[in-house]
């Protein structure tokens, strides 16, 4: 009962309630950590993409020369064939008549020019000894002279003759791959008019490709400025690229550019000649093409996860001197080796924060950890990269 009157009046025994210990001041927490690399300076070419479409260097639609049947087939659908080879035969019998019928013609005239021959000696040798008359003389000659002529028509048109028999054997006017044939045997062909299949040459081969009306302004000012050295001779070297294979493994040459702007499109044609020894590229197939544009520079490259987007503008956030962050406006180039073209406000010696954007934050101090650029190819030079 004490203890408890106690307690009631506040004695001793409320030691415990006194005020409470001050609270030591925590610890200030280090600096973050982030990863951040110096640019990449390297020699390189600025360059445009374009789609591309592949065309035949050569490609011709096999007719006949001749009506008639069609006879016999003696290529191989889609196999290379080279000029000169069989690929159709046309039945021959009724060309072959005509010919024998021709060489018959020849005989006849020759056998009459000779008998016109003999009747102008005679008429020759008595014209000075007046058994004869000059209108005599002359009807001999003339007839003679009528005789010649007709034995040259009667050689032309055997030689017409061998012509046609000639061509009822359809060969391959070029080397090169061979589509299906349209007819079958026993179909009527009709001579110039009636297409028995097709052939294109496959190596080398065409590449096209439309420029649009700002690129092509570009690339004129600097053939005109020669910053491009181009001439229809030397050419313009292009890369080019399948739909399944990496970059732009394959190598052509401009060859041609077409003299007017497409009015409708306001696109120029431009034309790359290129090697097909593994016959990978076939007339119609799409390809990728990059074409450089200018000569070659030192630019500063940096990856582009080291890239930030604000309202449509890039920026970077740079390490200082006193390892906080800035802000950084930059102006960003074409793609070389895995990384952008730094054109501008980016200097090679500062270090770029390159993971981690998201937690920082201008004016922030940080332990920057230099690591290396990522996604720098090592074996990328100065020609367009991947």
């Amino acid at each position: 009962m004490r203890y408890l009157i106690l307690l009631l009046l506040g004695g001793p025994a409320m030691v415990g309630c006194g005020p409470a210990p001050a609270q030591q001041p925590s610890a200030v927490p280090p600096p973050p950590e982030v990863l951040a690399s110096l640019p990449v300076t390297r020699e390189i070419t600025d360059y445009v993409d374009f789609p591309g479409r592949i065309e035949a260097v050569n490609s011709i639609d096999v007719r006949a020369r001749v009506t008639g049947y069609l006879d016999k087939v003696y290529f191989q659908e889609g196999a290379d064939v080279k000029q000169g080879d069989l690929l159709f035969e046309i039945d021959p019998r009724p060309y072959k008549a005509d010919l024998a019928r021709a060489e018959g013609n020849i005989v006849q005239c020759e056998g009459r020019l000779r008998r016109m021959e003999a009747d102008y000696q005679r008429a020759a040798d008595l014209l000075p000894k007046h058994a004869i008359g000059r209108e005599d003389f002359d009807r001999i000659a003339g007839d003679r002279t009528e005789a010649v002529g007709a034995l040259a028509v009667a050689k032309a048109q055997r030689d017409m003759a061998e012509l046609n028999v000639g061509f009822t054997q359809v060969r391959a006017p070029l080397s090169g791959r061979i589509s299906r044939r349209y007819l079958d045997p026993g179909n009527l062909v009709k001579a110039d008019e009636t297409t028995l299949t097709t052939i294109v040459s496959l190596d080398p081969i065409y590449a096209y490709f439309d420029a649009d009306e700002r690129t092509t302004l570009r690339l004129q000012r600097l053939v005109r400025t020669q910053k491009i050295r181009w001439s229809l001779d030397a050419g313009l070297p292009v890369l080019l690229g399948l739909a399944d294979e990496e970059g732009f493994p394959r190598k052509g040459t401009i060859n041609f550019a077409d003299n007017r702007l497409d009015p409708d499109t306001g696109t120029w044609r431009l034309r790359a000649l290129c090697a097909n020894s593994d016959f990978a590229l076939s007339p119609g197939m799409f390809v990728r093409m990059r074409a450089p544009v200018g000569e070659q520079y030192r630019a500063t490259l940096i990856s582009e996860q080291a890239l930030g987007t604000d309202q449509g503008q890039k920026f970077v956030y740079v390490v200082n001197e006193k390892n906080k962050v800035e802000y950084r406006r930059v102006k960003v180039g074409a793609l070389h080796g895995g990384l952008r073209v730094i054109i501008e406000n980016l200097s090679a010696t500062e270090k770029v924060v390159v993971s981690g954007l998201q937690r920082v934050r201008p004016d922030l101090e940080v332990r920057p950890k230099v690591v290396e650029m990522p996604g720098v190819d090592h074996q990328a030079t100065g020609s367009p990269g991947r």
